[in-house]
């Protein structure tokens, strides 16, 4: 089995928010607008998908169609070491993140379906059939919400079945002050026994950060995701011994290098590689794998829910899946009956590889072509 062919295109959508009217231009922060879609066709006919986020969207479909197909065209799909191999050889070097990252993503999360469909199992099962579940949280805590639409969301969702909310920070104009306000809100509503999580996209600095922390500290926090600028490590283990509540982080790095750091600086309690972002399923094992000798668990970050499951069922250190109502909406319209929790617990389904069936008229609804 060789590839043949790598056609990528670029999308955007808008989703709707529960409880506020009208829609939102993308599917989640201001600046996530695009997607990247992609399909690698073999000799075989076998044909896989893959996506990844918005970052450098243009530049990530003329990556793997111009550069990557020409270094990976006549290769086996299933020698996933040799293509990474190749291509941090001819494209990445020296390990840069961006451009080449989110396209080694779209590609290889690809070639995991491919693997999967071929031998009929799932990629979950591939990377190591550790479960044929995993328990779901939902990011809901949009900065659209005032304090009393943010507790009718919470308790929305948990009458749907979730048990583990998070929540947007790092946003609001009345600063982290306004934030502890808001978790507490949250708590309020739907009480002691549901975990909650906060998530400042990078947008802290330490010192902000230390306020929150210390001003939600007996809100029982569950974790704390990426919290500071530039997930900057030395800064995250500071923080991380000044505060009993958990920091998570790693969602959006390039590659386990990276990753490596915020292990090294025990600088996390709760690591977060994320195939769309990090290099595929392929550096997302590698990172589980990493994290497994220092006995940390990985949880999903950055959403995209119906890729990621696959990493948080199948491999052994596996935890939480990130259902994010922006990505879930992507999701819903570019594929057919794609699975969702029942009682907060995403089921992986018994259909080879990733599971998904394209919906070919929901991606060219969602098809930038200028």
């Amino acid at each position: 089995m060789k590839i043949k062919d790598i056609r990528a295109s670029l999308h955007t959508t808008s989703i709707e928010i529960p409880l506020i009217e009208g829609k939102v231009a993308g599917y989640g922060r201001e600046e996530q607008k695009l997607f990247v879609f992609c399909e690698v066709e073999t000799d075989e006919g076998i044909i896989g998908c893959g996506l990844t986020g918005h970052f450098l969207a243009h530049s990530v479909v003329v990556a793997l169609e111009k550069h990557f197909l020409p270094v990976v065209r006549d290769m086996d799909p299933r020698d996933i070491e040799a293509i990474h191999q190749r291509v941090f050889s001819k494209l990445n070097p020296r390990a840069m993140t961006g451009t080449v990252s989110m396209a080694l993503s779209c590609l290889d999360i690809a070639l995991w379906d491919i693997h999967g469909k071929h031998v009929d199992r799932s990629v979950a099962q591939l990377l190591g059939g550790n479960k044929t579940s995993a328990p779901a949280y939902v990011t809901f805590g949009f900065p659209q919400y005032d304090r009393d639409l943010l507790a009718e969301a919470a308790r929305m969702h948990v009458d749907k079945g979730f048990r583990a909310l998070k929540t947007v920070v790092g946003v609001d104009k009345g600063g982290w002050r306004e934030d502890a306000a808001r978790v507490r809100v949250i708590r309020e509503a739907v009480g002691d026994d549901i975990d909650i999580m906060m998530d400042a996209n990078y947008l802290f600095s330490p010192v902000e950060a230390k306020m929150l922390c210390r001003a939600v500290e007996d809100c029982n926090i569950t974790w704390f995701e990426e919290p500071l600028y530039q997930n900057d490590a030395r800064a995250l283990a500071d923080l991380r011994a000044s505060t009993r509540i958990p920091l998570a982080a790693g969602q959006m790095e390039g590659h386990r290098w990276r990753l490596r750091e915020l292990v090294e600086h025990q600088a996390v309690d709760i690591l977060q590689p994320n195939c769309t972002y990090c290099g595929g399923f392929t550096e997302v094992r590698k990172v589980a794998h990493l994290a497994q000798i220092y006995n940390l668990p990985i949880a999903n970050g950055g959403g995209w829910p119906l890729f990621n499951m696959h990493s948080m069922a199948g491999l052994m250190n596996g935890w939480l899946v990130e259902w994010h109502l922006g990505m879930v909406s992507v999701g819903e319209t570019i594929f057919v009956d794609p699975p969702s929790p029942v009682n907060g617990i995403l089921t992986i389904p018994d259909a080879p590889g990733l599971g998904l069936t394209i919906d070919r008229d929901g991606l060219e609804r969602t098809r930038v072509t200028a």
